[in-house]
């Protein structure tokens, strides 16, 4: 069964390194392995950037292995330096230990499909730790004693993570982060007799880290690593921004309407690719989405597979069914079947204008937003039929709104032509 792992991963492009490929395939043919990956809490939520080395997590444990997922709350005290030019701002323990919260609950909701109950802190075969419940109790004295004397300064100036900083300079505190991730493999070992650990590319230096400060210390050889390239695009550009911004998964930060619509817009020649990262689903049906992207991509088939099943993934199958629901409607144009709150998310990205509650006429009120460009483009607009409020398109010039034509007494949708939605927001 593990053999057919590796193989579909490999598939799947989700294999960059490995510490020893043919020793990694026994030990995963002979036995339950125990396999961690960890995030540390620097923000309020993960984004979508942060889900493969987690989806790939999920695979090992449909494969019949145990996950061991790790939130660092205290390694998110220190900043690891992989991947960045720049120290970290160091954040207060309150606020680290909020983030920790929130991020260990988002994790849960990814095995969730997997578990009996989520206030655990075991899922079905799935065990959730925070590193600060034991790096807190490790005195100074301590960690240069007990680890630092089996780490060379040497080994860790050549790692990546810390030579791509010699130019613009690294803090001994980041400088740390190494040794501290190192601590959790061997800990993790000691105490589950976790054999694995996964994450992305960036991570490769602290996971070779902890095999070697395991070998030093307990005299362990069979530990191993195994990272997971960073996700690129087609065209060059970073995964996991929309219009700028991040794509969280908390969502408060980003609707799941929002969640959905990222991933539906994929390319074509980025969308097989991620239907292997992010999906579940089988070889077989990705190929025969494959097929439907080189001969019909209009129907856009496997965009939409890629948006349901990541969205169910991470939001449910009811976000699904809503976020289905926003785009037919709004293609329809009919916004009358969604809610306010529907609204607010079907229409967040497109351009904010304020109007004066005392603004009554459409005329005048097209003119004040520039919608249109001038009176007589707003006359000629109305005229034409080409001006729609909430779906429902207004062709007589002396036409005032009321308080019918707002959501919560605070908005307006108006659409000028085919495509160019505004989000009218009352002033007073």
């Amino acid at each position: 069964m593990t053999s057919h792992l590796l193989e579909d991963l490999k598939w799947r492009g989700l294999v960059y390194q490995q510490t020893d490929e043919a020793e990694i395939e026994k030990l995963l043919n002979k036995e339950s392995v125990k396999i961690y990956c960890g995030a540390d809490p620097t923000g309020t939520s993960l984004h979508v950037g942060h889900l493969l080395p987690f989806m790939t997590l999920k695979r090992f444990l449909n494969a019949g292995h145990e996950p061991i997922v790790l939130v660092g709350g205290g390694t998110g005290i220190i900043g690891d330096p992989s991947g960045r030019s720049t120290e970290r701002t160091l954040q207060s323990l309150e606020q680290v230990q909020q983030n920790v919260e929130s991020l260990t609950k988002q994790l849960k909701a990814l095995f969730k499909d997997e578990a009996t109950d989520t206030s655990e802190s075991t899922i079905r075969n799935v065990k959730f730790v925070n590193n600060y419940d034991w790096l807190k109790d490790i005195s100074l004295i301590q960690f240069l004693r007990d680890y630092g004397k089996h780490v060379g300064v040497n080994y860790m100036l050549g790692k990546d993570s810390v030579q791509s900083r010699l130019e613009t300079g690294i803090s001994y505190t980041e400088f740390t982060y190494m040794i501290l991730q190192a601590i959790d493999f061997g800990h993790l070992n000691q105490q589950y007799n976790c054999k694995m650990q996964i994450g992305g590319s960036d991570q490769w230096g602290n996971i070779t880290a902890g095999i070697d400060l395991m070998r030093r210390m307990y005299g362990i050889q069979d530990a191993y690593g195994f990272t997971i390239p960073l996700i690129t695009k087609a065209d060059g550009s970073k995964f996991g921004k929309s219009a700028g911004n991040a794509i969280w998964l908390d969502p408060t930060l980003t609707s799941p309407y929002e969640f959905y619509q990222f991933f539906y817009n994929t390319q074509d020649a980025d969308v097989i690719k991620f239907l292997k990262y992010f999906t579940f689903l089988s070889r077989e049906e990705i190929e025969n989405l494959e097929t439907s992207v080189q001969e019909e991509p209009h129907l856009r088939k496997a965009q939409t597979a890629l948006a349901q099943s990541v969205t169910e993934i991470v939001h449910g199958k009811e976000a699904v069914d809503t976020a289905k629901r926003i785009s037919k409607a709004l293609f329809s144009g009919n916004l009358k079947s969604l809610s306010t709150d529907e609204i607010k998310s079907g229409f967040n990205d497109v351009p904010h204008v304020e109007l004066n509650r005392s603004t009554t006429n459409i005329v005048e009120a097209l003119v004040e937003t520039k919608i249109s460009s001038s009176k007589r483009q707003a006359r000629e607009d109305v005229d034409n039929g080409a001006i729609y409020v909430n779906g429902e398109r207004i062709q007589d010039l002396k036409y005032a709104f009321t308080q019918e034509d707002t959501y919560d007494d605070s908005f307006m949708i108006i659409r000028r032509g085919k495509k160019k939605y505004f989000m009218v927001n009352l002033m007073d």
